[in-house]
């Protein structure tokens, strides 16, 4: 727990400064953001099925392509 605690005769906007200072120096920020934005790996049946279902689309939007439906794939999709 950091703990910083205001000098005689100093101003808030200081004793907000050296506390900023502080807690970067001191790397809570920092794993702060690690915990935030982890992601734990697929397991490889999840690899293995979005990479199947990767392939299925590519193959539906090629197929569309030359097709010429497309865009109506598309609109469908994402209304």
């Amino acid at each position: 727990m950091l703990e910083v605690k205001k000098k005689d005769n100093e101003s808030f906007e200081s004793l907000i400064r050296r506390f900023t200072k502080k807690t970067i120096q001191s790397g809570r920020i920092l794993q702060a953001k690690k915990v935030r934005f982890y992601s734990k790996d697929k397991s490889t049946k999840g690899q293995r099925e979005s990479a199947l279902r990767r392939i299925e689309m590519t193959g539906k939007i090629d197929y569309l392509k030359k097709v010429g439906k497309l865009d109506d794939f598309f609109n469908r999709r994402y209304k």
